[in-house]
This record gives structure tokens, C-alpha cells and sequence, in this order.
């Protein structure tokens, strides 16, 4: 408990500073008796990293037995009384289950809280995998005297861009699944049958909650409807039913009119082979704020000489972390190399930087240095989303003006897609 207390803080600083926006949805709905979160699992260890900095309560987990293993996870894992699971593709006997599932019910008995990931693996899939049967065996199996209020909450994990650094993420508790009681065996196993039937309840809850689609060209149409009609901008829940909504679309205009559907593809390609010729985004494509572009310049001049300083010393550990990154197999594992990698690294620079200062003006100088630079690196990290920003801007009002006719007819362009994208929705009914 005591080094959840103290690294949660931190974890949590981390999440925020990875991802640009989070925000959490259905929080009232966590309870306060014993709770199972039951949670799809499309990002590799930033999954859990998420539940534990922003459950409101304390959470342990599930995880597979050789992360125990590992240097540094398994020291961080123990630390926040993870449970080990053991499966046979990790050359395990399930039988040492059998621990995993007492130490489980005993802390939903003292009334805590479990997280588990029930696909059984992370992955890129547009659909769900089929669920394990291990939430349901734990809640069922646990005593209706001592345990009569169990509920298992499905809980969904949203990214915009999973792989990432600075994207968006959603993390989003759906209503509870009620846990009817029922009687166990001899070994404190439930019913075959009840245990199926509560985790298709879950896996039906769960899909609810998900993006899915039946494929990836299916999602990959999705975002670029989603970047035509300029939803980064809204909130992230808005963002995820708008999705789910393009896709229920999708499906149908496949299965009546896929001619139709090719045509619009066809236009989302040229559209965006316009905006790449342009150089431009289409977010950038809106008129500009003059007003809030000169205060976006005005506090880019005032932070440039911190946010070089900043720039200089993170970018040798930045593109080192860039590099190991492209050696991670799978996307659901890119964040993670990410993440980690920066946990150690980045306080390893500080740690240099400090002693080289150290050395050559004193030990107080070199303690400085080592605090401060995370704040300057934090101001180069805003300063060039800024100027990023500006960029993008101005080159889109370099556009409106040098090119006005050109700028309009990208315009209405978009405009055009936008009124054929809202109009196949209410033909669609979604």
C-alpha cells in the first residue's frame, strides 16, 4: 500500500504528460463494495498503467505469472499486490490457478477491487476477442454469505491514436453486471453453465461500451470520415459514439449500396491527395483566429529560449526512445515501449546532466539542473505543439489568401463530404 501511495502520483503525472487529453466517464458508477473492472485490453501495459492511476480506488490485477519475472515490472507488479496467473502457452500448469483464484475472492471478500483484462491478451483486432471465463469464476465462485453484493463493471479503454505520444484517451465504466449467487463444488468451483452465461453478459457489456468493426478498412474509413468532420476537437465520448455510429453506418451502406460506399471512398482519397498537395490539415482548414494566433506567437517568443534549452537536452533520449520503439512487434506494444522507456531513461538524462554540472560548478548547481530540466522539457513539449499548431495555420491562411479560389474549393469540398456523411447517417438510421 505504501508504494501504491507513492507511485501512483507519479504514474499518474506520466499518463498525463504521455497523453494530451484524458477524460473519464461513468465514474459514479464504480461502487464501493467488492468490484471486478472487466476491461477490453487494446494497448500492452499502458492498459493497466490507466486503470491504476484513474479508478477512483484502489485496484489490484490480474496479470500473467512471467511479468513477475521481469526486473523492473515484476518488482512494480508485486508492489501493487497483482495477482500471478498462470497459463499453459507460458509453459504453466494451470492447476497453480488454483492460488489465483483463492487470493482473488479473498480480497472481493475484504470488499477490494480486481482488474483483469478477459480477451487474455493485448491486440490490434477491430473486434473483441472472445472472452476467458475468469471474471465470472471469480465472482461466482465467491460465498453469497460473505460476498453478496459482488458486481463486475465493464470498463472500456479508448485511444485515438493508441501508439501515439501526446493523443487522447478515454477511459469509460459502463453500468454494473449483477452477480446472481449460486452453489460451488467441492474445489469452489461454480456451474459450467452459470459461469458461461454471466461472462456472455459481460462480453455483451463490454461490446457496448468498445469501438468494433468487422474490419480494418472499416476503421480505417472511420478515421478519415472522423478527421474530415474535424471531431478531435470535441469530446472524447462524443468522439467514440460518433465512431460507433460511422461504423453501424458503414456496415449498412456495405450491405445496400456498396457501390455508393466505393464512391465515397474514392472521394475521401482525392480529397486528402488535395490536402497533401496543399500541405495542408484538415483541421487547419476552419478560418483562423487572428486574435488567438497572435497570443499563441506572443507566449511561443516569451518560452523560446527555456523551450530550446529544454529541446536540446530531451532530444538525444527522445529519438534513442523513437528507435527502440520501431523495434517493438505490434502497435498494442509501441506505447509501451514508449512509456517505460521514458520512465527509465528520461530520469538517467537528469541524472548525467546533473553530475556533468556537478562536476564542473558544484554539487548544488548539479541538483538544480537535474530538477529543473523536466520543467524545461515540459515547456519544449508545449512549445512545439504550439508552433506546430501555428504552422498549420498559417499555412492555411497563406492558402486563403494567395490561393483563395483553391482554399474555397477545398472548402467545399469538405463541406460537401461532411453534408454526405451527415445525410448517409439519417438514410441509415444511426
Amino acid at each position: 500500500m505504501t508504494m501504491r501511495r507513492f507511485i501512483t502520483p507519479i504514474l499518474r503525472l506520466i499518463a498525463k504528460t504521455f497523453f494530451r487529453r484524458i477524460e473519464i466517464v461513468g465514474w459514479e458508477k464504480v461502487p464501493r463494495g467488492p468490484v471486478i473492472f472487466a476491461a477490453n485490453h487494446p494497448n500492452g501495459l499502458i492498459d493497466p498503467l490507466f486503470l491504476l492511476c484513474f479508478v477512483p480506488r484502489p485496484v489490484s490485477f490480474l496479470a500473467k505469472a512471467p511479468l513477475f519475472k521481469m526486473p523492473l515490472i515484476g518488482w512494480f507488479a508485486r508492489g501493487i499486490d497483482s495477482i500471478p496467473v498462470y497459463r499453459t502457452q507460458d509453459n504453466y500448469s494451470t492447476s497453480q490457478n488454483r492460488e489465483m483464484f483463492s487470493a482473488a475472492r479473498a480480497l472481493l471478500v475484504r470488499g477490494g477491487a480486481i482488474a483483469l483484462f478477459p480477451e487474455g491478451t493485448t491486440h490490434s483486432e477491430p473486434q473483441l476477442k472472445e472472452l476467458k471465463t475468469g471474471a465470472a469464476r471469480i465472482a461466482l465462485g465467491c460465498s453469497a454469505e460473505e460476498c453478496p453484493d459482488i458486481v463486475i463493471v465493464p470498463t472500456a479503454v479508448f485511444y485515438t491514436a493508441k501508439h501515439s505520444f501526446r493523443s487522447d484517451a478515454l477511459l469509460y465504466f459502463g453500468a454494473g453486471v449483477d452477480v446472481a449467487p449460486t452453489v460451488v463444488d467441492e474445489n469452489g468451483e461454480p456451474p459450467r453453465d452459470a459461469v458461461a452465461a454471466l461472462t456472455d453478459r459481460v462480453e455483451s457489456a463490454l461490446a457496448t461500451l468498445t469501438l468494433q468493426a468487422d474490419s480494418r478498412e472499416a476503421l480505417d474509413l472511420i478515421g478519415r470520415a472522423e478527421r474530415i468532420m474535424s471531431l478531435g476537437r470535441s469530446d472524447l465520448p462524443e468522439q467514440l459514439e460518433m465512431r460507433r455510429r460511422f461504423i453501424a453506418g458503414y456496415t449498412r451502406l456495405r450491405e445496400r449500396d456498396p457501390q455508393r460506399l466505393a464512391q465515397l471512398q474514392s472521394r475521401f482519397e482525392r480529397f486528402e491527395a488535395e490536402l497533401g498537395d496543399a500541405n495542408l490539415q484538415p483541421e487547419t482548414l476552419p478560418r483562423p483566429s487572428v486574435r488567438g494566433s497572435i497570443r499563441t506567437i506572443a507566449m511561443l517568443l516569451i518560452t523560446f529560449p527555456l523551450a530550446i534549452i529544454g529541446a536540446i537536452a530531451h532530444y538525444p533520449t527522445y529519438r534513442l526512445i523513437r528507435v527502440l520503439s520501431r523495434f517493438t512487434r505490434g502497435q498494442e506494444l509501441v506505447a509501451t515501449t514508449k512509456a517505460v522507456g521514458g520512465l527509465a531513461l528520461y530520469p538517467l538524462t537528469y541524472i548525467v546532466y546533473g553530475s556533468l554540472v556537478a562536476w564542473r560548478f558544484g554539487i548544488a548547481y548539479g541538483v538544480l539542473t537535474a530538477l529543473v530540466l523536466p520543467f524545461l522539457g515540459y515547456i519544449a513539449m508545449r512549445f512545439f505543439e504550439q508552433l506546430d499548431d501555428v504552422i498549420g495555420r498559417t499555412r492555411a491562411l497563406t492558402w486563403r489568401i494567395a490561393r483563395r479560389s483553391a482554399f474555397e474549393r477545398l472548402m467545399r469540398t469538405r463541406g460537401a463530404l461532411r453534408d454526405e456523411i451527415v445525410a448517409l447517417a439519417e438514410e441509415m438510421g444511426v
